[in-house]
């Protein structure tokens, strides 16, 4: 995952282009790319794109800056994913350049692109959401590139496998959150919320309020190997002794405020345990605790038969996986395939228009009297008007008979077709991935290796029918 920042640029969109441009930082300008402008033209571009819309913040443009590990990407690999996270963000409705820096210790990207967009008129908006949808872009483009993890205030990068095994950890944490809050609903006291705790399948040390006692409560599931503390920082401030104790106290007295009607009994909540992983048993905590073990044993034992109930089959869960495998491998293909189309066809759009709001300039030029002056007076909007006229024509359109209102309703189109496809190739590649996990801890509790050269109609081992 490749560090990330962006903020606004209010003024200095000209100085802020130069900057990234610069060619002693950008290998004499080889590791720069742009879309729906260019470096020398940038300013007018984006000044004709902010005139159409009618939001009026000072935002012109955003610069956002993508950095990676030291050492672990080439330059041009590094640009490769700035070029990528720009389309994946913009959806080829912004104008945009992107430079990629050689000259600090780490190799970073630039990318300088308009606040307002091409095809609908529309402000970016930047907010805590729009980052998260950037960072995760990033994470996700990193991911494919096999790269490191780098997050604010560490001094080395993960890869994506350790950032996941962090994810998993805070998902554990509020599963015992979860935990601990079910048990202070249904104790009736101190001693008895944490004798439920210890009934889930946790060991629960320092809970006790003695002079001696350890100052923080923690708790640690049996499958896991450190403890965690009941503390504001580990926790939060709800799951400190004292508040736990304070918890229950407080339900005891609103229970006795109210007359509380006869509790009808809850069914009990069914864990879907094929959504588990199998534990791996060959670690030292399981040869050292037998009792550690035997639970794991039995957990394993669900989570496989489980796995089995939901499958039918081992061979009918292969058969699935390759038809929903094959659904996502095409789907993405006509994703990637529309993201190009749609890329190509609104920047056409935007010369398009752009040409046919600044040709009465082109026509007033070439009538004048006083060619140079009107030139100093409307430099921008003829620099605009030539420089949409000649992409036009690279692109093999006429720009005399182009038709505006059609392009239009053609991105329009394949944008819905576009936003249709990645819910099909999301909801593929999940329950891909779903069926896999099955699979795998069947393979993994029967001790079963399929061959790799065998499909999904590949014989089954001895034994695997007596399931």
């Amino acid at each position: 995952m490749a560090y990330t920042k962006i903020h606004a640029i209010t003024s200095t969109v000209g100085k802020a282009v130069d900057y990234i441009c610069n060619p002693e930082k950008t290998d004499g300008s080889i590791l720069i790319s742009s879309y729906g402008c260019s470096p020398e033209t940038a300013s007018y571009d984006f000044k004709f794109a902010l005139s159409k819309t009618k939001q009026s913040d000072i935002n012109k443009a955003y610069h956002l800056i993508q950095s990676f590990l030291p050492g672990e990407v080439s330059y041009e690999e590094a640009h490769k994913i700035g070029v990528e996270l720009a389309d994946k963000l913009l959806e080829g409705k912004y104008s945009y350049i992107v430079s990629t820096h050689i000259d600090k210790g780490h190799v970073h990207n630039h990318i300088i692109f308009c606040a307002a967009d091409n095809i609908n008129h529309q402000k970016y908006h930047d907010c805590k959401q729009t980052y998260r949808h950037i960072r995760s872009l990033s994470d996700n483009l990193c991911k494919e590139h096999d790269l490191s993890v780098i997050t604010p205030g560490e001094k080395r990068g993960k890869t994506y496998k350790e950032w996941q095994s962090v994810k998993s950890n805070s998902s554990w944490k509020e599963t015992l959150k979860a935990d601990i809050d079910e048990a202070i609903k249904n104790a009736a006291n101190y001693e008895d919320c944490i004798e439920l705790i210890k009934a889930k399948g946790y060991e629960v040390k320092g809970e006790g309020f003695e002079e001696k006692s350890h100052k923080f409560i923690a708790f640690r599931p049996l499958d896991k190997e450190h403890f965690v503390r009941g503390s504001a920082k580990s926790l939060g401030t709800e799951y400190t002794k004292e508040r736990i104790k304070e918890r229950i106290e407080e339900k005891a007295l609103a229970k006795d405020k109210k007359r509380v009607p006869f509790p009808t009994r809850k069914k009990p909540v069914v864990k879907d345990y094929s959504k588990k992983n199998l534990i791996d048993t060959t670690e030292d905590k399981f040869t050292q605790s037998p009792s550690l073990k035997h639970w794991a044993d039995i957990q394993n034992l669900k989570i496989a038969a489980a796995s089995y109930s939901q499958a039918g089959s081992i061979a009918e869960l292969e058969k699935q996986i390759a038809a929903k495998s094959a659904l996502a491998k095409t789907a993405r293909e006509s994703l990637v395939e529309t993201e190009h189309k749609l890329k190509d066809l609104g920047q056409v759009l935007k010369y398009a228009e752009q040409y046919k709001t600044n040709h009465i300039y082109h026509v007033r030029y070439q009538k004048s009297k006083d060619k140079d002056a009107y030139f100093r007076r409307h430099e921008s909007e003829l620099i605009l008007h030539d420089g949409a006229e000649n992409m036009l024509k690279r692109f093999g359109i006429n720009p005399k008979t182009v038709d505006i209102e059609k392009l239009r309703s053609d991105y329009n189109a394949l944008y819905a077709k576009k936003q249709e496809l990645q819910k099909t190739y999301k909801s593929a590649e999940k329950e891909a991935a779903d069926m896999n996990r099955k699979l795998d801890n069947l393979n993994q509790y029967l001790d079963r290796t399929p061959e790799p050269s065998q499909n999904t109609d590949r014989k089954t081992d001895k034994g695997i029918n007596s399931l």
